[in-house]
């Protein structure tokens, strides 16, 4: 299986060296300097740099599923390793609890390309046609969400599944539907949300106390 796993990895850097979603680099590394407050379209190079601005640990390990969605991701994006900065790649890895979900959500600077490490998974995407596009994946192998298309998965199984995902960008952004229309803050207006879901009052503020930060 690690065998399997290094040449997803190889094969999707290889497949990312032409199609990123970033601009291209102009120089060997520009690892990031998150502390400079120098704003750029990605982040200042920082002058002295280390393997260590190379390396994450992070998805070594399964992250902790016990919370409402049953699902954690765990990124390893430019935040979590500087290194990646202007390299156009980054990678994530999902778990999932019996029953857990990855909520819909969309990625508006990359497409997403997923290996399943364990278990199987629903999954799907819905194109500006309003057409899903769906199927079960199992372990070892892969499914593609386009870029910034609305996609999900969910674990139906009664085992837990976990997924290494691949991004052609090194910070693709993530936008949670529900999260976005009812926990923004500001919020949106009742009026928009009743409006475009053709509900009451009532029910939007029913929807916003459940997904509302915790405190």
């Amino acid at each position: 299986m690690k065998a399997v796993v290094a040449l997803f990895v190889f094969s999707f850097g290889f497949f990312l060296a032409s199609v990123t979603a970033d601009p291209d680099l102009l120089q060997d590394v520009c690892v990031a300097d998150l502390s400079s407050a120098v704003k750029v379209n990605g982040f200042a190079c920082k002058e002295n740099i280390t393997a260590d601005d190379f390396f994450f640990a992070g998805l070594a390990k399964p992250g902790l599923t016990n919370n409402t969605l049953g699902s954690l991701v765990t990124a390893a994006n430019v935040q979590k390793i500087p290194g990646l900065n202007t390299l156009g790649v980054s990678l994530s890895r999902i778990d999932y609890a019996p029953g857990g979900l990855n909520p819909p959500h969309t990625h508006p600077r990359a497409t997403e390309i997923v290996f399943v490490l364990k278990g199987q998974l629903d999954v799907g995407f819905i194109t500006t046609a309003n057409v899903l596009v769906s199927r079960t994946i199992k372990k070892g192998e892969i499914f593609v969400f386009p870029r910034g298309l609305v996609h999900f998965q969910k674990n139906n199984g009664k085992v837990p599944a976990a997924v290494i995902a691949g991004f052609n960008s090194q910070l693709p952004g993530t936008q949670a539907i529900a999260a976005t229309l009812f926990a923004a803050t500001p919020p949106v207006p009742d009026h928009v949300l009743t409006k475009a879901f053709q509900v009451g009052t009532k029910e939007i503020e029913k929807i916003k106390s459940r997904l509302a930060p915790k405190k």
